[in-house]
């Protein structure tokens, strides 16, 4: 029995390799991100293009480019009023959704909306920052401030540009 325990043992010891130092393993770094940029920049380029070309095509209307990267013109400017939607008010608004085409995607909805405390498209969002009650305004939203990537997971696909026309009804200012 002695002989069978040393015989294992022996056999274990011979068997282990000593530990072998692991080869780096190539990896490009970075190149997925870099594709990806190049990709994002192609399509930003591209929609950029077509908006431009719709502005140029609409010579009566005056369109003015937002901070935040869309622009939009005023059907029903108000002038007087000096109340626009701050964090926390309460927005009633209609608001109809196409693509840069013109095919409708959402016909005109109305839409209740409590400003920064609801999900809201980071485009409209912004835009109805801009508003006063009563405006109409036509926003052109490129991809990456409307649904980008993902599309809405109904109507709006993967990068699709928008073109929305809103009508701030009201404001309930908070008062909190």
């Amino acid at each position: 029995m002695r002989n069978l325990y040393f015989i294992l043992i022996i056999a274990f010891t011979f068997s282990c390799k000593s530990p072998e130092a692991r080869m780096p393993e190539t990896v490009k770094s970075g190149s997925f991100l870099k594709e990806s940029a190049e990709r994002n920049k192609k399509l930003n380029a591209l929609e950029k293009n077509k908006i431009e070309s719709i502005i140029q095509s609409n010579p009566d209307r005056e369109y003015i480019a937002s901070k935040n990267g869309f622009w939009y013109f005023y059907t029903n400017k108000i002038e007087v009023d000096t109340l626009q939607p701050k964090f926390g008010d309460i927005l009633d608004f209609d608001f109809n959704v196409s693509n840069l085409e013109g095919n409708e995607i959402y016909a005109t909805e109305n839409r209740t909306y409590v400003m920064e405390k609801e999900e809201l498209f980071t485009g409209l969002r912004e835009g109805l920052k801009l508003m006063k009650p009563t405006e109409k305004v036509t926003f052109i939203f490129p991809s990456q401030i409307a649904f980008g990537y993902y599309g809405d997971d109904n109507k709006i696909g993967t990068n699709v540009p928008l073109i929305c026309e809103v009508t701030l009804n009201t404001i309930i200012e908070n008062n909190d």
